[in-house]
């Protein structure tokens, strides 16, 4: 095996080629592109992959075709689009960067990295995502899946996340990325980290930069990039009521807009059972029939919730929940709301439930 080293320039050329002959060409976003299309793709690939935004795409794009139509769509209707992706932050960061857009610049993006770096949930590698593959503009990136590119390619020590180690990655991506079609270049590396450099198992033999590969030279491919320090995830529980009514909706509220599932619709959370009365008392429920449902665990990224759920037959006084923030979802007739992904499943569950009449 030759151990020359790839020149900066070869290396430009070796991901070209590769791409002119094995990239992907025919994704949705690659499409008709435009710096809006380019940037909602972004945005949901982050923590996501590929196989599952290609359907949230197609449907997001249709309802909201273009940086205006996003600016004026209800809040609400974001976040149902982007039900089940998670990370929901991403869409209310998406709607209010719209709607900055729209307001401060006329409904164009900005030509300059750093300009649209400032915007919410952009960033420096989406910027410059968006700036390569929907301007032409000379802009390195350095998404997940780049970062192992270059991290092998030079066996550079530490976990990315680190700011010391972040900014050696940001040098080594500054360096390589080549004066011309970068809009390629730039699609090609994620390819690359998509395909061929994956987190185990690389396909070193395929890959067009193996000759100049430190990490494959040493045959330690997989030991880089340096794996975030593992933590044991904390766990917290919580009783989740399922208030049905007798025209089988159920009872849910608003979140806060920050925290945890911000500005989405979820259902009540109690320590225990105790705490059923009262909440009955404020909206002026009568308890009836009650069944326990089989436990939900859902992990986030820095704990596991453990959620508990009851599925309660109650009788309501008619426009007896007259709070804003609270309403009866018609589990017939769905209205569009953001839903977090724990409680569609439970509301999947309590559906099947009561048209199985296991609760009449």
């Amino acid at each position: 095996m030759s151990q020359q080293a790839l020149s900066d320039a070869q290396f430009g050329v070796a991901v070209l080629d590769w791409y002119d002959r094995h990239g992907r060409k025919d994704l949705p976003w690659q499409q008709g592109i435009t710096p809006y299309r380019v940037w909602v793709s972004e945005i949901m690939l982050q923590q996501t992959q590929v196989s599952t935004v290609l359907t949230y795409f197609d449907r997001f794009m249709a309802a909201l075709p273009t940086v205006e139509a996003l600016a004026s769509a209800a809040e609400d209707e974001v976040l149902h689009l982007w039900t089940g992706l998670g990370y929901y932050s991403r869409a209310r960061n998406l709607h209010k960067t719209a709607k900055l857009i729209v307001a401060d610049h006329a409904g164009e993006f900005p030509q300059d990295v750093e300009q649209l770096a400032e915007l919410p949930g952009i960033g420096r590698s989406t910027a410059g995502a968006i700036a390569s593959l929907s301007m032409g503009l000379r802009a390195p990136i350095l998404d997940g899946n780049v970062k192992r590119v270059l991290a092998r390619y030079a066996a550079l020590e530490g976990y990315p996340g680190e700011p010391k180690v972040a900014r050696q990655l940001w040098d080594v991506a500054e360096r390589l990325t080549p004066q011309t079609r970068v809009n390629h270049y730039t699609q090609a590396m994620m390819d690359l980290g998509a395909t061929l450099c994956t987190r185990s198992k690389p396909s070193c033999l395929l890959c067009p930069l193996k000759t100049g590969c430190r990490a494959h030279l040493l045959g330690r491919e997989t030991e880089y990039p340096t794996p975030k320090p593992r933590k044991t995830l904390p766990r917290k529980r919580t009783l989740m009521p399922l208030l049905a009514n007798h025209e089988g909706a159920i009872l849910l509220y608003r979140r806060p807009p920050t925290g945890l599932w911000g500005g989405l619709w979820s259902l009540p959370e109690l320590d225990d059972l105790t705490a059923l009365d009262p909440l009955a008392a404020r909206h002026a429920l009568q308890l009836q029939q009650r069944r326990e449902l089989p436990t939900l665990t859902h992990t986030f990224s820095h704990f596991q919730l453990s959620i508990e759920p009851w599925l309660i037959r109650v009788k309501s006084e008619v426009g007896a929940v007259a709070e804003p923030d609270w309403l009866w979802y018609n589990l017939a007739t769905p209205p569009r709301l953001g839903l977090a992904a724990p409680v569609k499943t439970l509301l999947k569950r309590a559906a099947a439930e009561l048209n199985a009449g296991e609760m009449s």
